[in-house]
């Protein structure tokens, strides 16, 4: 296709003053910076069409495997500096909107966030998307185009307070709303069953209340390379049939009423579930958009394919997480129901289509749905789940006759006073491939959480240690680092990642390191800007920036963090503070609507906050800081000034983390436990260049089994770590409410605490005040900050993607 559209300066201009005038109907010379934010939006993804439509026409041409990547969270956060970073045209732009007399700075505050996701899981999909792009794999990421976001967090005297995030209220210029393909998805109903012409049982499922979905797509740019994919994402939509029904009936209110209601699976991303209406409308989301993928898939497969001979060449589908692993009987579905073929075919099929990939070593967070709800919800899928499971049960009675403990374990149904449908045993047993998301999280699927299944299928669970986008994480957020390492090294690491291994060569250039610690410095003036714009607290970027940000979660550990401010604000009112490095700790996160422990956790810090940065003693040694709503634009903001990463959750938790590679890309250094890639990144950056503390995954589960230490045992040999308790528990940071944090005292204190907080919080202080010594000496914190950057080239989704591609998809890459 012959490329029409001009990337200069003067062309851009143009194309956002035409946008301006044809798009939004704006007198170019009385537009504001939202105007011409949309209009420069709006010509990127004219750049992108076209390069996508040249990119769908290559995959159809060259018959190529397609990869689905279905996932129920894309946090891709912001897109248009992204989008211009990638086309190569971020210089371009700039010129234009300044010569526009705009500032680049405030059209790029415009753009919402695209609340799509929620944590750490969207934001890899969103990364995995960027490097698919960049390495020319023929993909799409399938999603929910959610209406309204998690929530946003508001602090409200120091609580979490829930308000709705709606990221649409203005339309989004990125996305392209498709009228066609439109289908049909089905719930409830019940099925009834009939034997065709060759005495073959067939299904059809019947009387059911549908729902129409609808596509919008938005385009992901490769960098550099003319390649585009597109995440589609689907919206539900009230059936015209279902409306005609009440009309004629002269129902108008039912009409409605029934619009409204199917419209809303739609509407928000993870409802809360602890409600039966929240856990039928999650899984009704789940399958909405499966069924919606799959008829797609479908449709783009029987274009070039009369029969199912090729589908396993032609597509791979990758569940991100549990959560579409109802796509696993709906293939089963769509082949034995629809397209008649045998159980057997079909089953062939659909495990060499599927792999899985988990997220968690959380047993509360492996998705778990009723019988009773899914036979109402999905009656069809039920059947064929209880199908898949009875097939498998009589294999492993072949393989262990007479042991029923393998047959409970291993089952998909969850025998008990309520029969649930486990989804991680389902996900397992109908794909080729299962991963883990780090070295240390596999070998615990392995081991702890999944043993039996392992030991069954010998060479199905593998590792494929996460990473994120260096374009996102240090190209773009970060252009001043990137450009003081692009006059050094080159600009291939920007797309090879390793190539940074160059910046070891700089560790003892004076001039070298004087620029880096200028970057740093600015980042963390634009940070303090950022938090005294926002909560009205005045930090100083001369102090060590020591940040967590992350949800919030008694596992990710908040509170071990909150605990060693206490610590450190005791010694500053003793007297004891004269070798402290002053401090400035910052939070953010959001903790789930229903759990009130973890808002608790929020209460805690915000409370400290008040107590610490309003005592005149402490003058400026030490700040503490709590952000509301935690986002990606927020990250992009918080991750380049860290001096120092806190990735401190309890070792044999955290399956990966990736907040742990954004902050090491961008020059802080880790302190954390050994658990999940921390331990790779120690592999990588060397022991000596990065802060480790408490026990091992190991250690950890031996402590939880037979308790060696008890809290109160260490309080009674540690008196700092007594009054730490004692100062939470008689009111010292709530207005003398000695009530107010009684839950949290409590679960610190007590022996089964499965976080087991007290029993690192020493090894923690210790480890803290190594940190110190070492912020002390400023040079050699800038040697080992540019080593951690330079070693960071295993951390690249570019390379967890190749790895995706070349084991699990089978498409050779490059």
């Amino acid at each position: 296709m012959e490329n029409y559209f001009s990337t200069t300066v003067q062309a851009i201009k143009e194309n956002i003053i035409h946008h301006l005038m044809s798009f939004q109907g704006r007198d170019p010379e009385r537009s504001g910076a939202r105007d011409v934010y949309k209009a420069l939006a709006y010509t990127m993804r004219d750049i992108m069409v076209e390069k996508w439509i040249s990119t769908q026409k290559t995959f159809y041409a060259k018959q190529k495997k397609r990869v689905y990547y279905l996932s129920l969270e894309f946090l891709i956060g912001r897109s248009l500096g992204n989008s211009m970073t990638n086309l190569g045209i971020l210089d371009a732009a700039k010129k234009a909107v300044e010569e526009l007399g705009f500032d680049m700075e405030e059209i790029r505050n415009q753009e919402e966030d695209a609340a799509l996701g929620n944590g750490g899981l969207g934001r890899l999909a969103a990364c995995f998307m960027d490097s698919i792009a960049t390495l020319k794999i023929p993909a799409y990421g399938y999603g929910i185009r959610y209406e309204y976001g998690l929530f946003f967090q508001q602090l409200v005297d120091g609580y979490q307070v829930e308000g709705p995030d709606n990221w649409l209220f203005d339309g989004t210029p990125w996305e392209f709303e498709r009228s066609l393909p439109l289908f049909n998805v089905q719930f409830f109903g019940n099925v009834t069953g009939y034997v065709d012409e060759n005495g073959n049982y067939r299904a059809k499922w019947v009387n059911t209340k549908d729902v129409k979905a609808r596509a919008s797509d938005i385009m992901v740019p490769g960098y550099r390379n003319d390649h585009v994919i597109n995440m589609r994402l689907w919206s539900a939509q009230s059936s015209r049939e279902l409306d005609l029904t009440d009309f004629s009936k002269g129902d108008y209110i039912g009409a409605v009423e029934s619009k409204v209601s199917s419209e809303t699976i739609s509407k928000v991303l993870y409802p809360p579930d602890h409600n039966y209406a929240g856990q039928e409308l999650r899984l009704k989301q789940q399958y909405f958009f499966v069924a919606a993928t799959f008829q797609d898939i479908m449709r783009r497969y029987k274009k070039k394919h009369d029969s199912f001979d090729q589908f396993t060449d032609r597509v791979a589908v990758q569940l991100n997480d549990t959560h579409p692993a109802i796509a696993i009987p709906e293939l089963m579905r769509i082949l034995l129901d629809l397209e008649g073929l045998s159980w057997e075919e079909a089953w062939h099929i659909c495990v060499n289509t599927f792999a899985y990939t988990n997220h968690t070593l959380m047993p509360e967070a492996l998705e778990r749905w009723s019988v009773e709800m899914m036979g109402r919800v999905l009656p069809r899928h039920l059947q064929i789940i209880y199908e898949i499971n009875q097939r498998f049960l009589d294999e492993l009675a072949q393989r262990y006759p007479g042991n029923v403990r393998k047959l409970r374990d291993l089952s998909i149904i969850e025998e008990g006073p309520v029969k649930m449908v486990r989804m991680a045993h389902l996900a397992i047993i109908g794909s080729h491939s299962v991963n883990g998301v780090a070295e240390l999280h596999s070998k615990l699927l392995k081991e702890r959480i999944f043993p039996d299944f392992h030991e069954f299928f010998p060479g199905r669970f593998n590792s494929k240690t996460n990473g994120i986008t260096p374009r996102r994480w240090l190209l773009d957020v970060n252009p001043e680092l990137a450009d003081l390492i692009s006059g050094r090294i080159g600009f291939g690491w920007i797309t090879d990642l390793d190539q940074l291994r160059g910046l070891e060569s700089f560790v003892e250039d004076t001039e070298f390191r004087q620029s880096w610690q200028r970057i740093k410095f600015n980042n963390k003036k634009r940070l303090a800007d950022y938090i005294k714009k926002t909560v009205g607290v005045t930090v100083s970027p001369d102090t060590m920036f020591d940040i967590q940000v992350k949800r919030i979660h008694e596992y990710k550990r908040q509170l071990l963090n909150a605990l060693h401010l206490i610590y450190l604000y005791h010694r500053i009112v003793r007297g004891e503070a004269d070798d402290m490095v002053p401090r400035t700790a910052v939070f953010a996160g959001k903790a789930a609507p229903s759990y009130w422990r973890a808002k608790l956790i929020i209460k805690l810090i915000t409370s400290i906050a008040d107590v610490v940065n309003n005592d005149p003693r402490v003058k400026d040694r030490l700040k503490v800081v709590f952000l509301p709503n935690y986002n990606v634009s927020q990250a992009e903001i918080i991750m380049v000034a860290a001096d120092l990463s806190e990735q401190i959750s309890t070792a044999g938790t955290e399956a990966s983390g990736t907040g742990n590679m954004k902050f090491s890309l961008n020059g802080a250094l880790t302190i954390g436990t050994l658990d999940g890639a921390n331990i790779e990144i120690r592999e990588e950056v060397g022991k000596e260049n990065i802060f480790i503390f408490g026990m091992t995954a190991e250690e950890a589960e031996y402590e939880r089994k037979n308790a060696s230490r008890t809290p109160w045992q260490i309080c009674r040999k540690n008196g700092e770590i007594a009054e730490i308790i004692e100062s939470i528990g008689d009111g010292s940071f709530s207005d003398g409410n000695k009530d107010l944090f009684k839950p949290l005292v409590d679960s610190l204190m007590d022996k089964h605490d499965p976080y087991l907080l007290l029993l690192d919080l020493e090894s923690y202080i210790d480890c803290q005040k190594r940190v110190n010594r070492a912020y002390l000496d400023q040079e050699n914190w800038t040697r080992t900050a540019i080593l951690n950057v330079a070693r960071m080239g295993k951390f690249s989704t570019d390379r967890t993607i190749k790895e995706y591609a070349e084991e699990i998809w089978g498409i050779p890459v490059g």
